[in-house]
């Protein structure tokens, strides 16, 4: 009985093994006879992908074939063409285009791991790739690229196959084939390059970006060493000439970047990754896919950006620059500057690189304060003051230049002329964690730590973040996504992506972001000047309409952030190597910047005012005292409270030192006052 089990569990395997054979064999005889039928793919693949801005204006372009200079195999360095069959596929000219081994040893790696990020295409199969199909990773796109690769097998020759993947391969910096990289890279023809530049070359395709040498120069050279290696291994050279290329020293041009990048150069990278992240395709793929992507940019915004920094900062500064606009209704990015010069680095600024805001960061403090029982006029002592801390240690910050009131300020003076002790006692009280959990909730991703000095702005943090922080405030409370793509058409016009992002749910309190942002617009308003001017005023004059700000700065970064109800825009000034700025001038640029553009962008809008909310009440207040102002008060500004929380007594000080200013008076001017305090309490 158990012999006759163990013949029927045989027949069983053999029979599943045979069904499996048969279906491959079906499968794959079904793929070479549709193929033949279909007959020889065209070769010729002009997609470039354009970039529109927000009404519809080609702002970029990236260029598959136009950036191409194509040659012929028998005019490229032998060394290139062994160092790309080397690391690439080393089986190129045995195998009819797929490489089974090195497949189903990536099958196994994929079924393990459940995903398809394992790879073993061969040359064959990527340039099919590159020709006809997008770069996702889907077993319908891999069935695909198999059609086309056995069409392409089926009907050229394999010189023929290696010379269009050479020719058309992505080695970044918008260089497409080997004769535009050769001469990106080295300042030659892929025909005069020495075996360790071919050999750098043959490593940048896996990742443009990541192997880059203009890029990653320490990261590119490992990958050289390891692909001269190979062709050692596998006898393309010589022993001598491997070492001989391990000890050559490789010298790199910058390349010149292309005019079809004049038009916000850094906005274009970034909308190409946000595109490629959407899709879940790699950027070169996005590139050289034949895509339109359709941007939030604004033109005449975008230009203006560029204008104001180029204006402003002087030609002989070395400090660097970095400037954001975006609307804070809906998040999408109008306007991108991530530094002063994208030919000379293509860094980003404004999303990559992350410093601290210094007191630009206390909006968020006092909108956790207004959260937690503080008001406008929520008066607290700014004096030289100690904080000891839980481990004992004590915190001792300091106001600018040592300037302080030496007595009790209001809330909204303390913003106003960016008071450190009061902020500082301010996030004490509400507790630091809190505004972590604040800034969070508003889409900040950067460590942040609960310590007195957040209030100060001591954490780095990207531009991003803070625009999209004071965007949440402009907009009323509002969450927001940042973003620079609003729609996706692949290169036959079909929609592979729309935006539909509705208003975001409300996360803040519209009371509470009301009224911290009538408090911003304090740092523009002389009449809370105080024991020095408000932070605005050296631009107060240059602006032409309402607008909620602050300014941040420390020893080596200037920061200047602002809204109205139609654009939030910031402002960063420094060194990339954080040296402290000691030019008095360079303190002055983010405020200049900022003003200039603002003016500029808000040209032609009409006048906006903040949205009220009905439970929220205005009261002339004294800043000086934090009660309601009377006529004998130096000062009045217009509070907002809600309702319930405005204070009810009225300021007497002035009121007696006006009194005590005046000569005797008749018994009718006696009653004339009297009259006057009889008014002003009724």
């Amino acid at each position: 009985m158990s012999k006759f089990r163990n013949v029927r569990k045989h027949k069983f395997i053999l029979t599943v093994i045979g069904a499996t054979t048969l279906f491959f064999a079906t499968f794959i005889v079904g793929i070479y006879l549709i193929s033949f039928l279909l007959g020889p793919p065209e070769l010729a693949n002009e997609q470039n992908t354009i970039l529109y801005s927000n009404s519809g204006e080609i702002i970029g372009e990236e260029s598959g074939l136009e950036n191409r200079q194509w040659v012929d195999l028998n005019d490229m360095s032998n060394d290139l063409i062994q160092a790309t069959l080397a690391i690439e596929d080393r089986n190129f000219y045995e195998h009819h285009g797929f490489d089974f081994k090195r497949i189903f040893a990536a099958i196994l790696k994929d079924i393990q791991t459940l995903s398809l990020k394992e790879g073993a295409s061969t040359l064959s199969q990527q340039y099919a790739r590159n020709l006809y199909l997008t770069h996702e990773k889907t077993w319908l796109r891999k069935i695909k690229e198999a059609f086309y690769t056995v069409r392409l097998e089926m009907f050229y020759s394999k010189d023929e196959i290696l010379e269009g993947y050479l020719n058309t391969i992505y080695y970044g910096h918008g260089a497409y084939g080997i004769e535009y990289a050769s001469n990106l890279f080295f300042n030659q023809t892929s025909s005069q390059i020495s075996l360790a530049q071919a050999a750098m070359l043959a490593g940048i395709p896996k990742g443009p970006t990541y192997y880059s040498p203009l890029n990653d120069k320490k990261r590119a050279e490992q990958r050289q060493q390891q692909i001269l290696k190979a062709m050692r291994a596998q006898n393309r050279i010589s022993e001598e000439a491997y070492h001989n290329a391990i000890q050559e020293k490789l010298v790199y041009q910058k390349p010149k970047k292309e005019d079809k990048k004049a038009i916000g150069p850094y906005f274009q990278d970034y909308a190409i990754k946000e595109a490629a992240n959407l899709l879940d395709v790699d950027v070169e793929a996005i590139r050289s896919g034949g895509y339109e992507i359709h941007t939030t940019l604004n033109k005449d915004s975008q230009v203006q950006l560029e204008q104001q920094i180029s204006d402003k900062i002087s030609d002989s500064s070395e400090v660097q620059a970095g400037g954001l606009a975006m609307n804070p209704k809906t998040g999408g990015i109008i306007a991108m500057v991530g530094g002063r010069n994208y030919g000379e680095s293509t860094f980003n600024r404004t999303v990559q690189a992350k410093r601290m805001p210094g007191s630009s960061f206390k909006p968020f403090v006092y909108y956790t304060a207004l959260e937690n029982g503080y008001t406008p006029n929520t008066m607290l002592m700014s004096k030289p003051t100690s904080f000891e801390l839980a481990n004992g240690e004590v915190y001792q910050p300091s106001n600018f230049n040592g300037y302080y009131a030496n007595k009790k300020i209001s809330l909204a003076q303390a913003l106003a002329l960016s008071d450190n002790i009061y902020a500082v006692k301010t996030n004490m009280y509400v507790g630091p964690k809190n505004v972590v959990e604040t800034v969070k909730e508003m889409g900040f991703t950067s460590k942040l730590q609960a310590v007195p000095s957040l209030a100060l702005g001591t954490a780095a943090v990207s531009m991003q973040e803070m625009v999209t922080g004071y965007s949440i405030l402009a907009n009323g409370g509002h969450d927001i996504q940042p973003h620079a793509v609003t729609e996706i058409n692949d290169h036959t016009g079909k929609a592979v992506y729309k935006n539909t992002q509705e208003q975001g749910k409300q996360i803040l309190d519209s009371k509470s972001t009301f009224i911290l942002t009538h408090l911003m617009t304090g740092m523009f308003d002389h009449e809370l000047d105080g024991y020095m001017q408000v932070t605005g005023s050296s631009i107060a004059d240059e602006l032409d309409r309402l607008y909620a700000g602050k300014s941040g700065t420390t020893n080596s970064d200037s920061w200047m952030m602002g809204y109205s109800p139609s654009i939030t825009a910031g402002i960063w000034i420094g060194y990339d190597d954080n040296r402290k700025m000691e030019v008095v001038e360079e303190a002055s640029y983010a405020k200049e910047i900022w003003a200039g553009f603002m003016n500029n962008a808000h040209k032609d809008l009409p006048q906006e005012t903040f949205a009220n909310p009905s439970d929220v009440v205005g009261v002339p207040i004294d800043p000086t005292t934090g009660k309601r102002a009377t006529p004998y008060c130096e000062s009045s500004r217009v509070m907002y409270f809600e309702k319930g929380t405005e204070p009810d007594e009225h300021c007497m000080v002035h009121f007696h030192q006006n009194e005590e200013k005046q000569q005797p008076k008749t018994e009718q001017e006696d009653k004339s006052m009297m009259e006057k305090i009889f008014d002003l309490f009724n």
